[in-house]
């Protein structure tokens, strides 16, 4: 397995698997839209590859897996400068062979190396075993963000 940064020639390969994590993402209760969302997210994969931001991981040649990754900018002074993980997504039938573990640790590696000094990402609240998966590199609960919906079902 190799972890490397893709060329824009693998924009709509990685745009493909984003549709597929936002869609993954839906039964944990995201209401981030995937097809919907191609324009806008392939516009994005290029910004990303363009910025040396994304990595894939590729076995036998063939990509399996990406991450996206950035050092957060704000315009509020904070204490430490924020990396963040973003979109860490494998392949159904490529997990738990460490593919996503290595992307995690690459992405880690660069956000270090870009000044950051703590690094954030966000799973879904009922994703246990993204929760466990992020646990088991270290990362502990720092936010908890809430919703409700608008509508009642009751009244």
């Amino acid at each position: 397995m190799d972890i490397t940064t893709p060329s824009t020639e693998l924009t709509d390969v990685i745009t493909d698997m984003w549709v597929d994590l936002a869609r993954d993402q839906r039964s944990y209760g995201s209401q981030l839209l995937g097809p919907e969302n191609r324009a806008v997210i392939r516009e994005t994969v290029v910004q990303r590859i363009v910025a040396d931001t994304l990595f894939v991981a590729r076995r036998e040649g063939a990509v399996v897996g990406f991450v996206m990754f950035t050092v957060e900018h704000s315009r509020y002074e904070q204490e430490g400068e924020p990396g963040l993980i973003e979109n860490l997504y494998v392949e159904p039938g490529a997990r738990r062979n460490g593919i996503g573990s290595a992307l995690l640790e690459a992405a880690e590696e660069r956000l270090v190396a870009d000044g950051a000094t703590v690094i954030k990402l966000e799973a879904m609240a009922r994703n246990d075993a993204g929760r466990q998966f992020y646990a088991a590199h270290g990362y502990r609960p720092h936010r908890l963000a809430l919703k409700k919906p608008t509508e009642n079902d009751t009244a």
